[in-house]
């Protein structure tokens, strides 16, 4: 556990200073999902993206915003335009190592969930919808 919390601290403080994005904006409004692969054509890379195209209902239900990191840019979302650019993103998140990592990020700023497999959305949603402020919002939405 003290490993992932580490890697959440890194990651956060990395991201935090990159080019300007701050992903604090998005505190207590968004959960965050970040798909960080080596190049475009990675497999689970493909993967992901296409299992998360497929269930965008249940993305924008949970308040879901994608981002996708690869080596010298980032992109917010799934359009395939209006990359930024940034190596230290990728370089920050240790990708090297990992080849592909799906982080998921909570309304409240914190790690949730961290992986090097496709996450099925399925899986998120149920990792999602268990979270106390998620099951308020289920709630208040009855």
């Amino acid at each position: 556990m003290q490993k992932s919390t580490n890697l959440f601290l890194v990651i956060l403080l990395c991201v935090l200073s990159v080019n300007g994005q701050d992903l604090t904006k998005h505190q207590w409004k968004d959960r965050l999902i970040l798909i960080v692969t080596e190049d475009e054509n990675n497999k689970k890379y493909q993967q992901q993206l296409s299992e998360l195209k497929k269930h965008q209902g249940g993305i924008n239900d949970r308040q879901l915003i994608i981002y996708r990191i690869l080596p010298g840019k980032y992109n917010i979302g799934f359009a395939q335009k209006n990359w930024n650019n940034s190596a230290l993103f990728y370089k920050k998140y240790n990708a090297e190592e990992n080849i592909f990592l799906v982080i998921l990020i909570g309304l409240d700023g914190n790690e949730k969930l961290v992986q090097t497999e496709v996450i099925s959305a399925e899986k998120l949603f149920n990792t999602i919808d268990s979270m106390p402020i998620r099951q308020s919002e289920m709630l208040k939405n009855r």
